[in-house]
């Protein structure tokens, strides 16, 4: 059997971080972006608000996996920001992000090593701070359940979700409830034993589409 695939993950919504080294202030503000051309307007947009800076540094990751990225130093020596920045989102192993660190000299050169270690640290910094999302390729199932017992397997369902890397989608009420739930497929053949013994057999789960699912890690 082969494995899943493993996809970059990304962050669940913009966060900023200020670190001050020997008086220059940096600060970082990354976001998630679904394309280069978002990623590039996030960019433009700070440069715009941070015109007095003396750099607005880049570095973005893009595409479901990652094989898209684009880097600026924006003046700083070459490879002392832009660089760091990248390597820092690909070791955290993360796509569809963008971050920008502007810098205000405070009037201490930090030379080459130290320009790196502070972009580094900027961008690492922050991602302490983000909430990540990750992404799975999970498989649409639907469960068609009386009105009468709805409730008690969405409950069940939620729990099973927690414990087998799926995630509930929507509900549609009609004659019957129709419950949506996003699973793995190597967990499916689990799904069916559950629901049937939970039923005495009468509920099957009716695999669907396949898509990639944003989850919380």
């Amino acid at each position: 059997m082969t494995s899943a695939r493993v996809y970059p993950a990304t962050i669940a919504a913009a966060v900023e971080h200020e670190l001050v080294i020997r008086k220059s202030r940096f600060l970082t503000r990354i976001a998630p972006v679904s394309s280069v051309e978002e990623a590039e307007a996030v960019i433009a947009r700070i440069r715009k608000q941070a015109w007095d800076a003396n750099h607005n540094c880049s570095a973005m990751v893009t595409g479901l996996l990652g094989d898209q990225a684009r880097s600026s130093d924006d003046g700083e020596p070459s490879g002392t920001a832009g660089i760091p920045m990248l390597e820092l989102l690909r070791r955290r192993e993360l796509t569809d992000v963008v971050a920008v660190v502007t810098r205000y000299f405070g009037g201490v050169k930090l030379g080459a090593g130290g320009l790196v270690r502070a972009y580094s640290s900027a961008v690492s910094e922050a991602l302490d701070r983000a909430t990540l999302v990750r992404r799975a390729a999970l498989r649409q199932v639907t469960i068609e359940v009386p009105h009468g017992g709805a409730g008690r397997i969405d409950n069940l369902l939620r729990e099973w979700a927690v414990s087998h890397g799926a995630t509930l989608g929507e509900t549609t009420y009609a004659a019957t409830v129709v419950l949506e739930l996003w699973v793995p497929e190597s967990a499916l053949p689990r799904l069916a034993d559950d629901l049937a013994a939970a039923s005495a057999g009468s509920l099957t789960p009716v695999p669907g589409i396949e898509r990639i699912v944003d989850l919380p890690v």
